[in-house]
């Protein structure tokens, strides 16, 4: 009695499609032998179980039922078929079973089985030719007998076998004489150079002179000798087109020489002697006493302690892992040590392992000895005599998915000696610049070039909805069919149902359907899938029969189906085995789905029959199916005829280029090249249009585009994800399959590894071996021999080096591949590494695809530029002219006519300048959106050292005069730039001059000058490139964006782009993440090495704050740089530069207007300060407060930055803080704070200087603070702004242009070079100001500090004398951690609540960070006598506070978790009138129950009832 199987194991876990396989089988009997090792399940089936699956099954029912024991688990099938299974479909159906089964037998009977060549006589009797040989003839009975036993066993079906052989073809697998006198003369200079390599080491011996060897190669190309190694991949990297040899991760990153290569006791460096062998670091997992090991320095670090010693640490990998070294060294010995060890350096160490009390971690202390070693890493070479060129590369620029840095690429293929490299990223040419650096950096007449291209996303939109239409009308007569078949290649599977539905003049008049009988057996699946059995088509007519029936159904009738290509191909493919011509017209559903329905992200039958409201009862079922498209087709052309499309000519114009419809269209890989500048642009138009219009998951290259912009472009058919071979998988006609060989230039294949992931795959029913892989290359070498298109070997490359793989694992594991572990080989080849890859194609073959081809395509691409080299300003007409009239009009209004001399030649060199080196333009630009931005009433700040520029100055473009501190006279414009009073105040600020009255006319004189030089700004040739930075009010960015579209044109702007790659934080998460999910640990410094190889991976692109691009009238943006959205978001208008605007700025403008606090608080301020609500001399209309008006030199604002006296309160009233500067910008941090403590500023040029050492890096900290503390510097003489190095140095007598150059090397972080240093010191440069130029990283100019401190002072002035409107300004736009809750409910509270804050403050978030700042001021607003008025929901706004009878009234969004837009939908909702109850309130604001009842927790909804609704208990008095 039998039982249905998962009855006997009811427990067993199964993935669904072996559970599937299983369900139906039923157990016979469960045996064992006596000591219970062994269990057999006999199991019968009505449907073929491929062996792999019952070897699946067996491995589960093991490891679930018996884990560890010893027990072998057997499952034996017996099959009861339907009389579809005759002995030769059982071979054709169970061949790969054979195979498998074979294997656990025999590999030779395998091997026989598979190269032999079956067919069938008389049903039963196999006819088997084997290729003769004395193992095939010794093993022929064995093989027999199996058979026999299996069909007759398993099968029930006795069969004879007669055995025939045949001559063995001659081996086609040999090397060339070329090839094989190349590896006779590699051996010959490994001998050679062995021998050399002793006689150094000899050499080296008696001179003792413990220098490193110099044999052995480079990491990275960097050959020494004649650098004729082997290019084979050694132990850790894959082996022949697979996976990975012995060693698995331990080995992943080079190639290493033996160990003992460097057991020599020449080159002690610290420590004593010692000559024990090294260990490998991925066997140190624990505290192991003393250990000898060798590795690379990859980071350092030193930290000085106290007693006079320096902790030395260091991290050394020797590629197996990685361990840190902290060594406790004397001071007076570290310049020793730190010459020896450092980054890049190859030591063997000695020492003790420990685990550090700091941080828990293995390290290496107690170092016994080190030893200085040479570089033990081996790079590949490529020793070939002719070499290959690799035509599909990706770079890091492909989306998460490549590895490697452009750059290393493009360089290992020049070194390597190939001529060109192909970069083919992922639907984006963002590489294209890096990899044009790295061509820059060679000879000019070096050949080598960079092919430009893509891997894109083609669509094939050039297949109409109705083909081979015949100008039909849509209410003629239509035949709307469906198929079910055994498989989807209609030259292989067989129909197994015809169903269809005649509809004429839109309505359904007939009806046809009928089984076939294929004559062989349906797969379990397709059964599955349809409900139909072998039982159910065998009494059926078989197609030669049925088909003329169906045709006469058809007669001249428009064929109709739901993926209609499917269903045709099937039609015509019989047709033709007939002898019959097809000729039908054919409509598509899916086509028509795609533009009628845009909105649907899938387009199967049953999700468009939902979308229709049509009822589906048997899906996957013919008739039924056929019925069900038949009634989407009628919808369809109602839908079709309302848009006055009347013939199927219509239909297809209406559908064709429909982007909506493209962008759900299936996609597939395609190689575009750029052949020369023209297919440069052609191609970067395809990236702009796949981005913008077509983009849908992926940029989309719609056929018709490609065709369009065809010139100048070769089109590769690419990997296995592209057209041509997934119509091979699919077994396409050989009429489809032609039409898509002849759309490309060439074909490409490549190595079997790059696709072995398809053998165990299930999805792929046409690869079952790597015969089966080999065989797809070889059809497509055939096509291209037959249609004479060149074919091409390629390596697909994401990753440069085998080891390199675990990168892209890691990258991908983080992605949440399952397969992430089982990465292809997908690493850049050698020319041998390839022709061995190709060998199974003969020599001959190989040479020819793996070297000749892709040579060929190579010399037709031309030696090209990615990006323009030429400068492409913006034209604006008379822009010189117009801006030197602005520039004198301005001029004249503060000076007078005549100009003093020094103003006049300012202006004349300045202008000259800028106007001869083109540069008026910019000037204007930037004038029309300053002059626009305060014509609105914004003020904009400056940044950059733009304010280093008087004609800045003159056009408005800055408030900072660059002038020498100077008097002049508003009313009768005398000026005063030369006494003596004036020229003392040289260097520093004319607001720090005491007050003058004119000795002309009694005016109070206007002080001004910051004595900035020009030539900071464009240097001393005045050829600097301009860079014109505005801080615009945040309020008004957008403003000022806009407005450049009204400056340049629509179309003329673009928002600069950027791309965001993985960052070193996100991707340490991806590799610690992928060690702990795998139960491994790793130490630290081993993570930080592998983050350094999966950093700067793209992830995505955006779109600078505030760079707007400019594009020149007449020129094309393509011919620059491609196009996008930002983030590829298609929602959004904003288009952006698809390169790094970094990459285009050299010739295309670029605009930096960026949005800044600073302006908008002015604006808040005047609006506040001229407000009603304040009680002062100022109003709205006629009195505004203006604060340009406000003096920059009061000396109640000055002492905010000593002390508290001028806010009337003592630093304990503010939790001890001694000056009163808190919330004022730049100077409120407790950075800057402490920095006026230790420089106590006294004037306005000292905050200026202040501001730039805050804003540097390395300026302050570690530089001008202790040269201060020490004496040997003053706030006035240390380096605190880019100019000052400049000035002083002219100063000290060194060449201008050298002064200039030294400034911009400095102020940029790259130090001095030596004979800088020695020119300074000739000049009486001091040390201690050599050395500070060497630590400074960046600085700030001095322009840039003047404009912040300009707009700070202003701000201050306003806390001291209008303390309301600053308060509320600042909460309302500076205070991003403010809450209602905290701050708002009483000066106890904030303070119970800042004390909390301080006991935890080691362990604040961010956001509380942000809190405890803004709790700073608001406690100094109650220390003034200031407080804030309860939250009123129909007074209070939604993000701005308001100034209410002497107090401050809250903003809606300070209360936390109300947020901006429920703040401004309840504000727009009062505008309706009261709210009648809380639920009124809810309903009309649309907030959230939890925002409702926040609000009445805090009390601000008290005066509201719960609901509408009235109680009598209301009326009662």
């Amino acid at each position: 009695m039998s039982k249905p199987f998962f009855e006997v194991f009811p427990t067993l876990k199964a993935g669904e499609d072996i559970r599937n396989m299983f369900e139906g089988a039923q157990v016979l009997k469960v045996t064992t032998n006596s000591d219970r090792t062994f269990l057999r399940v006999h199991i019968v089936s009505r449907h073929l179980i491929q062996k792999t699956l019952v070897y699946e099954m067996e491995h589960l029912i093991k490891n679930q039922l018996f884990g560890r024991s010893a027990v072998q688990v057997e499952i034996r099938e017996k099959y009861e078929l339907s009389g579809q299974y005759t002995p030769e479909n059982v071979m054709a159906e169970y061949l790969d079973s054979f195979l498998a089964e074979l294997d656990t037998r025999s590999v030779v009977e395998r091997n026989m089985l598979q190269n032999a060549k079956c067919t069938f006589e008389e049903g039963n009797i196999l006819c088997m030719q084997l290729i003769d040989t004395v193992i095939a003839q010794g093993k022929k009975d064995s093989l027999t007998d199996y058979l026999k036993g299996v069909y007759a066993d398993r099968f029930g079906l006795p069969i004879e076998i007669r055995v025939m052989y045949k001559e063995p073809k001659e081996s086609t697998l040999k090397y060339n004489d070329m090839r094989l006198q190349q590896e006779v003369d590699s051996i010959l200079d490994q001998v050679e150079a062995v021998q050399k390599q002793k006689e150094e080491k000899k050499q080296e011996k008696e001179a003792k002179s413990g220098e490193k060897e110099t044999s052995g190669s480079r990491q990275g190309g960097k050959n020494s000798g004649d650098g004729k190694n082997s290019g084979s991949p050694a132990k850790g990297g894959f082996s022949k087109g697979s996976g990975l040899k012995k060693g698995g991760f331990r080995d992943k990153k080079v190639f290493v020489k033996s160990a003992k290569m460097d057991l020599d006791e020449s080159g002690l460096i610290y420590g004593r002697p010692f000559d024990d062998e090294p260990i490998e670091l991925s066997t140190v997992i624990g505290e192991m006493g003393e250990i000898t090991f060798r590795g690379k320095v990859i980071s350092f670090d030193t930290r000085e302690i106290r007693n006079e010693k320096t902790i030395v640490m260091y991290a050394v990998t020797d590629f197996t892992d990685t361990i840190m070294v902290k060594m406790f060294v004397r001071n007076d010995q570290l310049a020793d040590v730190l010459a020896e060890i450092k980054m890049g350096a190859f030591l063997k160490i000695k020492g003790v392992t420990n685990i550090d009390k700091f941080d828990g971690e293995l390290v290496i202390s107690s170092v016994f000895g080190i030893k200085k070693i040479s570089d033990f890493t081996e790079s590949r070479k490529d020793n070939a005599v002719e070499k290959r060129v690799e035509l599909h590369c990706h770079t890091k620029m492909s989306d998460m998915d490549g590895v490697s840095e452009v750059k290393d690429l493009v360089k290992r293929a020049h070194d390597w000696g190939h001529k060109a490299i192909a970069i083919t990223d992922h639907g984006v040419v963002q590489a294209f610049p890096d990899a044009n650096h790295y061509i820059e950096t060679l000879d000019k007449d070096d050949p080598f070039k960079v092919i430009y291209g893509v891997e894109g996303y083609l669509v094939d939109d050039l297949q109409d909805v109705a083909v081979n239409e015949k100008g039909q009308s849509l209410k003629g007569t239509y035949v709307v069919f469906d198929l079910e078949t055994t498989g989807f290649s209609s030259a292989k599977d067989k129909i197994i149902e015809i169903g269809a539905v005649k509809v004429e003049n839109g309505e359904i008049t007939d009806k046809y359907s009928t089984f076939v009988n294929p004559k062989i057996p349906i797969p379990f699946r397709i059964t599955q899938l349809t409900s139909i059995t072998d039982e159910m088509v065998m009494e059926s007519p078989e197609i030669e029969t049925i088909l003329p029936q169906f045709l006469k159904f058809v007669g001249d009738a428009v064929l109709v189906a739901h993926n209609a290509s499917f269903d045709v191909s099937f039609i015509e493919e019989n047709c033709r085995q007939q002898g019959i011509e097809p000729d039908f017209t054919s409509v598509d559903t899916v086509g028509l789905a795609r533009v009628l329905l845009p909105t649907l992200s899938k387009f199967k039958l049953n999700v468009v029959a939902k979308a229709l409201n049509i009822s589906q009862e048997h899906h996957h079922r013919a008739v039924d199916d056929a019925r069900v498209t038949a009634e989407i087709y009628v919808k369809f052309i109602q839908m079709l005829e309302e848009r006055g499309i009347e013939t199927l000519d219509q239909m297809n114009h209406f559908g064709a280029h429909n982007a909506e419809a493209i962008r759900k269209m299936p996609s597939y890989h395609v190689i575009v090249l750029a052949k020369n500048d023209i297919g440069r642009v052609n191609l970067y138009t395809l990236i702009s249009k796949s981005h913008l219009e077509y983009f849908g998951r992926q940029p989309r290259m719609p056929k018709s585009e490609v065709l369009k912009y065809r010139e100048g472009l070769i089109i590769g058919s690419a990997c296995e994800a592209g057209e041509l071979y997934q119509a091979i998988l699919g077994e396409k006609s050989a009429e489809r399959i032609a039409r898509i060989v002849n759309f490309y230039d060439y074909l490409e294949i490549q190595p079997l590894g790059n696709n072995r992931f398809m053998i165990d795959s299930d999805r792929v029913e046409k690869v079952q071996s790597e015969e089966d892989l080999r065989e797809i290359n070889r059809e497509i070498i055939r096509l291209g021999e037959r249609f004479d298109k060149p074919v091409v070997a390629t390596c697909d490359v994401h990753f440069m080096d085998p080891e390199d793989e675990v990168y892209r694992r890691i990258i991908m594991a983080g992605k949440g591949f399952k397969d992430a572990d089982q990465q292809a080989p997908l690493y850049l080849h050698t020319t041998d590494e390839m022709l061995e890859e190709f060998e199974y194609l003969g020599s001959a073959k190989a040479k020819e695809i793996v070297i000749d081809n892709p040579n060929m395509i190579a010399d037709m691409v031309e030696k090209i530029s990615p990006v323009r080299p030429d400068k492409c300003p913006p034209v604006i007409p008379d822009s010189d002219k117009t801006l030197r009239e602005i520039c004198y009009n301005k001029a004249h209004s503060m000076y007078g006519d005549p100009l003093p001399e020094i103003v006049t030649e300012r202006l004349e060199r300045e202008l000259n300048s800028i106007i001869s080196n083109g540069f008026a333009v910019m000037y204007i630009i930037a004038q029309k959106l300053v002059w626009k931005s305060n014509e609105d009433g914004y003020l904009v700040g400056s940044r950059g050292s733009v304010g280093s520029s008087f004609v800045a100055t003159m056009a408005g473009i800055t408030e900072v005069n660059p002038l020498s501190p100077h008097y002049y006279c508003p009313k009768c414009h005398y000026s005063d730039f030369e006494s003596e009073e004036v020229r003392a105040y040289a260097g520093g600020c004319g607001w720090d001059m005491p007050d003058k009255e004119c000795p002309v006319c009694k005016t109070r004189l206007v002080k001004d000058g910051f004595d900035i030089p020009f030539e900071t700004f464009l240097g001393f040739k005045g050829n600097k490139e301009p860079d014109i930075d505005l801080n615009f009010s945040g309020d008004y960015q957008s403003n000022a964006h806009k407005y450049t579209e009204i400056i340049f044109g629509a179309g003329q702007t673009f928002r600069a782009g950027t791309i965001g790659t993985l960052a070193d934080k996100t991707a340490f998460g991806y590799v610690k993440n992928y060690f702990e999910e795998r139960g491994t640990r790793k130490r630290t410094c081993e993570i930080d090495r592998i983050v350094q190889g999966c950093t700067g991976i793209r992830r995505s692109t955006g779109q600078h704050p505030g760079g707007i691009i400019v594009l020149p009238h007449g020129e094309d943006i393509n011919s620059f740089t491609p196009v996008q959205h930002p983030a590829n978001d298609m929602t959004t208008d904003i288009i952006t530069t698809h390169f790094d605007y970094h990459s285009i700025d050299h010739n295309l403008l670029k605009l930096d207007i960026l949005g800044h606090d600073d302006p908008t608080m002015i604006k808040a301020l005047e609006a506040y300060i001229s407000s009603p609500a304040m009680e002062n001399e100022y109003n709205e209309t006629d009195h505004p407060f203006v604060a340009t008006d406000i003096p920059l030199d009061d000396q109640g604002v000055m002492s905010l930055f000593h002390d508290t006296s001028a806010l009337g309160i003592t630093p304990d009233d503010i939790g001890g803080c001694p000056v009163g500067c808190l919330g004022i910008p730049e100077f409120g941090t407790e950075f800057a704070i402490q920095m006026l403590l230790d420089t106590k500023p006294k004037y306005f040029s000292d905050l200026v200087r202040i501001a730039g050492l805050a804003h540097g890096t390395d300026v302050w900290l570690g530089n001008a603070q202790t040269l201060i503390a020490e004496g040997k510097a003053t706030i006035s003489t240390a380096i605190c702004t880019r100019d000052d190095i400049m000035i002083y140095l002219i100063g000290k007598g060194l060449d201008s242009e050298l002064s200039f150059t030294i400034m911009e090397s400095v102020r940029k972080g790259k130090g001095l070079k030596p004979e800088w240093e020695t020119e300074m010191t000739a000049h009486g440069v001091p040390d201690w100001y050599i050395w500070s130029c060497k630590k400074i990283k960046y600085m700030f100019p001095k322009a840039h500090a003047a404009a912040y401190v300009m707009m700070a002072y202003r701000i201050a002035y306003c806390k001291i004398f209008y303390p309301l409107a600053y308060y509320a300004a600042f909460f309302s736009i500076r205070a991003p951690g403010f809450d209602y809750e905290l701050m708002c409910l009483g000066q106890d509270k904030l303070l119970r609540h800042m004390k909390d804050y301080e006991k935890r403050m080691d362990t604040l978030s961010k956001k509380e960070q942000d809190t405890y700042r803004d709790m700073k001021v608001v406690r100094e607003m109650y220390a003034r006598g200031f407080e804030f008025l309860p939250i009123d929901i129909y007074e209070s706004g939604a993000s701005r506070f308001k100034v209410k009878d002497g107090k401050l009234l809250p903003s809606l969004s300070t209360v936390s978790g109300l947020g901006d837009k429920a703040a401004e939908a309840i504000v727009d909702a009062v505008k309706d009138g009261p709210f009648l109850s809380k639920d009124d309130f809810r309903n009309r604001t649309k907030v959230s129950k939890t925002v409702v009842d926040l609000l009445s927790d805090l009390n601000i909804l008290d005066s509201l009832p719960e609901s509408n609704q009235l109680s009598l208990f209301d009326f009662v008095v």
